[in-house]
């Protein structure tokens, strides 16, 4: 019953606002079908070009995840074995893509690699070209390279911390009975890892194959995967019967990943006696170690930080009409386009500037905080207390759900669903707080789940013996041990919460704008001005993220947790 009662809201909650809305749409959509759910369903299962773009829709996913391990482990090894200066530094700056709205890291890469970008323009003043030698958007590898770009933190993460977590002395016990290096990693380290490994590899997977904003901004009209097919179906043909059932071909592959995901990170989650980062970790004493080191640390940087800074450069670089002797036009640093956040150029009375918009993001991102808290504490409770039982193995993988469902199917369901009193919601404020709260909630779930699980039991089992109520228990011992979990749980939300653009988009009002909405706006508009005040807006948002990212480094309790 206690169970029960810790599941009631998380449950009330995802029922009301992802079960009920996505119910709702697909009820609309397939009674616009003449309700012959069977053979809409089978007619668009047997198209060729569903097919096609189910084909490359795991086709890339999985190309981009291989990547994403490949650049990951090695990483994951330097972060998990290694102590060295910068270390939390590029741990954080590494975090931060995975909280970037895809609209900003479109402009980093447009910033670097774009016709006008930093490498281009480098490369045709030292070759006197006229024209860009670079041609980057609008092709597969800058779907695969934006896919790593995002995920490869989740290697990172999850993979380093419970490498880090390994005791040395199994390895060091392999080769006292004489195996040597490679067959010690191999026999010992790999099948601890493969856990790890797996699931990380099952969660990066899971993001591309619902990968939306990447596709469309820097594949191009040439690429398509179910989430942008799901998008064009509603928008641009309005034929919902297809879109819902795309929808549920995408929901069910979705499931079926969580499902397998859920069961591979409980192997994660469990009670462990951390030992200090000093036994396991060490320092770069040998020129290979620190040769290796250095290698991995700049491949990160160019990867990961490269298109950041050149989002942030391009922010304060105008080029100017004069030009060099080589003929190449002349940057000149600036800050016109900071200063013009706060002006309304054409003195319009419904007009909300930038300044506006970021007010309205911190608004947004401090209810989304505060809902995601109340609503994942109590679920990660309840998974941690009993984490085999059947209750919960039922109810932990609903919980990615929204992550792997379509933002314009959430959108038009809460559109079509939240319309009649008491829950009609679509001129309300509070429409998009509860839309970041769907998104964030998974992550704060699996930010404190593990955090409540490392707690050893014998520390309640010792207070309930001096005579603890359960109530005093959670409150001395659990809640001090988990408070620093929280402080993580709730920069989540927040990170995730100031960069979300996919639901916003079709959901929030017009003087209400976020700031991704913002920028979207500021992109779709010609002229150097208004292209100059997005890259202002996405370096202000990333370094935002850059902010979240070394708090959660700072709070974070002893590297666990699933992100």
């Amino acid at each position: 019953m206690k169970r029960v009662l810790l599941w009631l809201l998380p449950l009330t909650f995802l029922g009301l606002f992802y079960f009920y809305p996505l119910g709702s749409i697909l009820h609309l959509s397939f009674a616009r079908g003449e309700g012959n759910l069977g053979r809409v369903f089978w007619e668009a299962v047997a198209s060729p070009t569903v097919r096609r773009v189910l084909g490359f829709t795991i086709w890339q996913a999985f190309l981009s995840t291989l990547l994403t391990l490949m650049i990951g482990l090695p990483g994951a090894y330097l972060f998990a074995r290694y102590r060295f200066r910068g270390k939390s530094l590029l741990r954080a700056l590494a975090g931060v893509p995975f909280v970037m709205p895809t609209l900003v890291v479109a402009a980093g890469f447009n910033a670097l690699l774009g016709p006008r970008g930093w490498a281009n323009t480098a490369l045709m003043a030292a070759f006197d070209l006229t024209q860009p030698p670079l041609h980057f958007l609008g092709t597969l590898p800058a779907i695969l390279i934006a896919h790593v770009f995002y995920n490869t933190t989740i290697v990172l993460r999850m993979v380093g911390d419970f490498w880090s977590h390994l005791d040395p002395r199994l390895e060091q016990a392999a080769r006292v009975l004489g195996g040597n290096r490679w067959h010690t990693f191999r026999e010992i380290t790999v099948p601890l890892l493969t856990p790890a490994i797996l699931a990380s590899a099952l969660l990066v997977f899971l993001f591309d194959f619902t990968s939306f904003g990447v596709i469309l901004v820097l594949g191009g009209a040439g690429f398509a995967t179910l989430e942008v097919e799901i998008y064009y179906q509603t928008i641009s043909l309005f034929n919902l019967p297809m879109a819902a059932t795309l929808s549920v071909l995408q929901l069910a592959c979705t499931l079926a990943l969580t499902v397998i995901y859920t069961r591979l990170a409980s192997r994660l989650s469990r009670p462990l006696d951390l030992r200090p980062q000093e036994h396991v970790q060490r320092r770069l004493k040998t020129w290979r170690s620190r040769l290796g080191a250095g290698i991995i640390i700049a491949l990160l940087l160019v990867l990961l930080i490269s298109p950041l800074f050149a989002l942030a450069a391009r922010s304060v670089t105008q080029l100017t009409s004069s030009r060099t002797r080589e003929g190449s036009v002349a940057p000149g640093v600036t800050l016109a386009f900071y200063r013009a956040l706060s002006q309304n150029p054409q003195e319009s009375l419904f007009y909300a500037p930038p300044t506006t918009a970021l007010g309205i993001s911190l608004g947004y991102a401090l209810a989304t905080v505060i809902l995601s808290l109340a609503l994942g504490l109590p679920a990660a409770w309840a998974l941690a207390r009993d984490k085999k039982s059947t209750l919960n193995q039922v109810l932990d993988p609903l919980l990615m759900l929204p992550l792997g469902t379509s933002a314009v199917t959430l959108g038009l369901g809460f559109i079509v669903s939240l319309n009649r009193p008491p829950f009609d919601l679509r001129a309300s404020p509070w429409l998009v707080p509860l839309a970041h709260t769907l998104v964030a909630f998974p992550f704060v779930v699996r930010s404190l789940t593990p955090a409540l699980q490392s707690i050893r039991p014998n520390l309640r089992q010792a207070a309930a013996v001096l005579g603890a109520s359960p109530r005093q228990v959670f409150r001395h011992v659990d809640l001090p041990l988990v408070g620093r979990a929280l402080l993580v749980a709730a920069t989540f939300a927040f990170t995730i919460s100031i960069g979300e653009f996919g639901a916003t988009a079709l959901i929030s009002r017009p003087e209400y704008p976020t700031v991704p909405v913002v920028i979207y706006r500021f992109l779709s508009r010609p002229g150097a001005m208004n292209y100059g005040q997005a890259l202002a807006l996405s370096t202000i948002l990333m370094l935002a993220a850059v902010g979240g990212m070394l708090a959660i480094e700072r709070f974070r309790v002893a590297d666990v947790g699933e992100f």
